[in-house]
Parts: structure tokens; C-alpha cells; sequence
């Protein structure tokens, strides 16, 4: 099944393409010429199959030193849920640090004659994570330079935000970490002892829902630059069903993350492939985070 999430779509490992594995030995040989079990021409496809066979070998009388078999991604570590987890792991560490440094450091305006720079630290973040996102979203070899990058400025983002929702809301910032956490783990428990089993509609219909969802607000934001705001991120009624919604799409989001994540790892992808994966969950993440944060502060400021 191929997705239609751009994180994720530009690897056929997580589409249920298995991985390829290539190797060749030098010129002047009939040398192997790495194809797999499946891939190697039909007299081949025998009991011991792999094995030197008669002219389908190493070249004789040739450097063992100069043999390339096997190599690309037959030599490469492949991705599991133990590398998984290291690399969002990482990710997110770089995501707190940023925001933690951006909360203790960024002058607010809290004190007489401070500069208040959070709405500036807000903007840069905001928008320089998701120029960073989609060019991560897009590239064929996922760097990890990039994926480390975009947790720096959403942590940046998200400091700013939280320490502005905090003085509307005490304590909002505390509880949509926890329930963050909480949602996460309810929704891996949900997806493994239930066996859910996601489809290409479940896929195509969350993906819809995420850009159309971003769509709204990036209108209502457009807008409200011009005095005409909606109301779809603001502190009323609209933004709680909005940010309830959205907390929805965002456990929907984590399942995919899960099933992809799961892809993966059945085709043998390499891992390096795990930032992928690690910068995936993080997007979904910080996506049910900051929609937690302002169901919270809606909901005290009420």
C-alpha cells in the first residue's frame, strides 16, 4: 500500500517495497552481479543459491581484497524499532533543549523595559520548521543534518508558544506535555493489542484531513492580518472544536506513523531510514502537543 503522507512516500520501503540489495565483483570475470533470490534468472533459482557456481562466481585468479560483493545496502544495518527509537529519541532531546533554552533565555516582556521577542522567536520557528519539514518530507536520502535542524527550530517555536500560553493559562503547559505523552502511549497500546489494520482509504482520508485541517488555519491566519479572522485559531468556541479536531487527526497520524514505522522495518529498509521515521513521529508529536496545549488553554481561560 502506497502512502499518501509526503514524510513517508518518498521511500518505497515504507510503501511495502522490499529493500534491494546490489553487489558486483570486478571487470574481466563472469562475477556475480547481485541479484537477489527473487531477481536472479531462473537456472539459478536453486537450493544454494548464493553458493560460487560453475562461471557464476568470484573471477578467478583475482584479488579477493578488490571483490565488491556484497554492497550498498546489503552491507548496510537495517532499521528496527531499537534504531527507531533512538533517533526519535534524539530528535525529540533536541526538540526540549530548544525549547527549554527559548523559554529560559527569549526576554518576554514579563519584566519594565524588556524587549519582547516571543512573538518574533513564534514566527521563525513556526515557519522556518516548516520549510525545514518539507524539504525533509521530499528528499529522497533522508540527513539526519536536516531532521536535527527542524527539531531546533520547532523547539524554538514551541518554547515561544509555550511560554506564551503558559501566562494565559497556568499549568496548561505541564498538562498538554503529559497528556501528549499519554496519548501516545494509549494509541500504541490501541494499535498493537487491537491489531489495527490500516487501509489505503484509513490513509487517504487522514491525509485529506491533515492538509485540509493546515489549510483552514494557515486562511484564518492569512485573515486575521487583515482584521477578518475567522475564529479557527482563536480562543472561542470555533478554536475548541478546531483544536479537538485536530487533536483526532492527530491520533489518526500516530497510527499511520506506527503502521509505516512497521512497513519499514519488514522490508529491511537501512537505517538510516529511522530518521525518517524519527522525524515523522516528531511532526505528528508536536502536532497533537500544540493542539493539546490550546484545548487546555481555552478551556481555563473560559
Amino acid at each position: 500500500m502506497r502512502s499518501n503522507n509526503p514524510v513517508f512516500g518518498r521511500s518505497e520501503g515504507f510503501n511495502g517495497q522490499p529493500a534491494q540489495n546490489y553487489g558486483t565483483y570486478p571487470a574481466g570475470g563472469q562475477g556475480y552481479q547481485g541479484y537477489s533470490q527473487q531477481s536472479a534468472p531462473p537456472q539459478y533459482q536453486q537450493q544454494g543459491y548464493g553458493q560460487p557456481q560453475p562461471g557464476y562466481g568470484p573471477p578467478q585468479g583475482t584479488d579477493p581484497a578488490s571483490w565488491n560483493d556484497p554492497t550498498g545496502q546489503a552491507l548496510q544495518e537495517r532499521m528496527t524499532i531499537d534504531s527507531v527509537v533512538m533517533r526519535t529519541a534524539m530528535t525529540l532531546a533536541v526538540v526540549v533543549v530548544s525549547a527549554a533554552l527559548t523559554w529560559i533565555f527569549l526576554p518576554d516582556g514579563s519584566t519594565a523595559g524588556e524587549a519582547d521577542y516571543t512573538m518574533t522567536a513564534w514566527m521563525i520557528g513556526a515557519f522556518g520548521g516548516l520549510g525545514m519539514a518539507l524539504a525533509v518530507s521530499f528528499m529522497r536520502t533522508v540527513q539526519p543534518a536536516f531532521v536535527l535542524a527542524y527539531a531546533a527550530l520547532e523547539g524554538l517555536f514551541l518554547g515561544a508558544v509555550s511560554e506564551a500560553y503558559q501566562h494565559i493559562a497556568d499549568g496548561a503547559v505541564t498538562g498538554a506535555v503529559l497528556g501528549t505523552v499519554a496519548a501516545f502511549v494509549a494509541t500504541l497500546a490501541a494499535y498493537k493489542f487491537f491489531n489495527i489494520q490500516v487501509t489505503d482509504k484509513f490513509r487517504k482520508y487522514v491525509t485529506i484531513a491533515m492538509f485540509g485541517f493546515f489549510a483552514l488555519l494557515m486562511l484564518d491566519l492569512v485573515l486575521s492580518l487583515f482584521g477578518n479572522a475567522i475564529g479557527f485559531g482563536g480562543f472561542g468556541t470555533l478554536g475548541l472544536i478546531m483544536s479537538f479536531v485536530g487533536l483526532g487527526i492527530g491520533i489518526f497520524m500516530l497510527i499511520l506513523d506506527f503502521d509505516m514505522v512497521e512497513q519499514g522495518i519488514r522490508a529491511g529498509l537501512p537505517e538510516r531510514e529511522s530518521w525518517r521515521a524519527a522525524f515523522g513521529l516528531t511532526v505528528t508529536l508536536i502536532w497533537i502537543y500544540i493542539n493539546l496545549l490550546r484545548i487546555l488553554a481555552i478551556l481555563q481561560s473560559d
